[in-house]
């Protein structure tokens, strides 16, 4: 079975792209454009992961964070910068972000976080169940 990611981005290339690279793993890449549609996806799929650009097109990282609180699952966000830095790092883990990747995507790195945070969400998962 394959573990679902949520892409918050308004770049539909990046999203191809980032299918591309899990393709090997059992993830699967969902696109969304804005917050509202990840907030009506979120109701109809289960995901594991919310991967998200910093800036959105109808809000930010810290929207895509809150909606990940409010759902039922219990997902691990991820948030995805141009201008990733030791800063925005820390502040994104202090905040409650599963972690950050740095834009381009370097695959190693992006199948690497991508695959222990699904892991990491479906072993919560479990255990609260």
């Amino acid at each position: 079975m394959r573990s679902r990611i949520l892409f918050i981005s308004g770049h539909p290339g990046d999203a191809r792209h980032l299918s591309r690279m899990l393709d090997s793993l059992p993830l699967a890449v969902d696109h969304v454009e804005t917050l509202e549609q990840a907030r009506a996806k979120l109701q109809q799929e289960d995901y594991c992961v919310i991967l998200t650009e910093a800036a959105l097109p109808d809000g930010k990282w810290l929207d895509a964070l809150d909606l990940a609180r409010d759902c039922s699952q219990k997902l691990a966000v991820v948030v995805t910068d141009l201008h990733a830095d030791g800063r925005f790092w820390a502040e994104a883990l202090n905040l409650g972000a599963y972690d950050l990747l740095a834009q381009p995507f370097y695959e190693p790195e992006v199948r690497r976080i991508l695959h222990n945070a699904c892991t990491r969400a479906s072993y919560r998962a479990v255990a609260a169940g």
